[in-house]
């Protein structure tokens, strides 16, 4: 894959996800200026050591995300709004240069149909999970997504729920990172299972009589 600029962020982006950015550091208007001029992407990275911004270039993870920008808002001093649109993972192969930003090879990365029986299996436990976690997250915060538009396509599932959680950065690059598309589905299966339960008990807590008995000293 040709060269790619990488933009180290606090944030992990997925494929299919979108993601509003404000560029005001002079080596990222740089790169987004050239990345809009030549009609050309760039990979989101999750910061693995150091700081997103006023600071010496951050090292990356190893897994990031390619990023298509759809929407640009130009303001002062050459600053601008983006929205991004994730698009194909990819693993960095080698970073080419360090100033004034990060440019890369980087080779494809995708979750790998590995077992068929284990892929349908998992996907038909993790899409209930799903719109389940959808109706309790909705109850809680502003979020909004029809479960109708959850796919039925196990790769595309797997997407759809990594973006929807509302998780830990270091989870969801585990699950970036996850090169298998059974093993992804599992991992996902067990977070969904796990923040279902939590948001269950948030919105439904004990009552302020509950008792459940002594404890045991073991």
């Amino acid at each position: 894959m040709a060269d790619l600029p990488l933009f180290p962020l606090n944030t992990v982006l997925f494929p299919g996800m979108q993601l509003k950015l404000h560029i005001f550091e002079d080596r990222y208007k740089i790169m987004m200026n050239e990345c809009i001029d030549e009609g050309k992407p760039f990979g989101i990275v999750l910061i693995k050591n150091g700081q997103e911004a006023s600071a010496p270039l951050a090292e990356p993870h190893e897994i990031g995300c390619i990023a298509q920008i759809t929407q640009v808002q130009r303001l002062q001093f050459d600053r601008m709004n983006i929205v991004a649109t994730g698009q194909q993972r990819f693993r960095i192969v080698h970073i080419k240069k360090h100033e004034p930003f990060l440019l890369a090879d980087v080779e494809e990365f995708s979750p790998k149909d590995d077992n068929l029986e284990l892929i349908k299996y998992y996907s038909q436990q993790l899409q209930p999970l799903i719109t389940q976690y959808i109706k309790i997250l909705s109850q809680v915060s502003d979020m909004q997504f029809n479960p109708m538009n959850i796919p039925h396509d196990a790769s595309s599932l797997a997407h759809v729920a990594s973006v929807l959680l509302q998780s830990d950065d270091n989870i969801k690059q585990d699950l970036l990172s996850t090169d298998a598309l059974s093993v992804l589905l599992r991992k996902l299966l067990d977070i969904y299972r796990l923040e279902t339960m939590l948001l269950n008990i948030r919105i439904s807590p004990p009552d302020d009589n509950f008792n459940i008995g002594s404890f045991s000293s073991n």
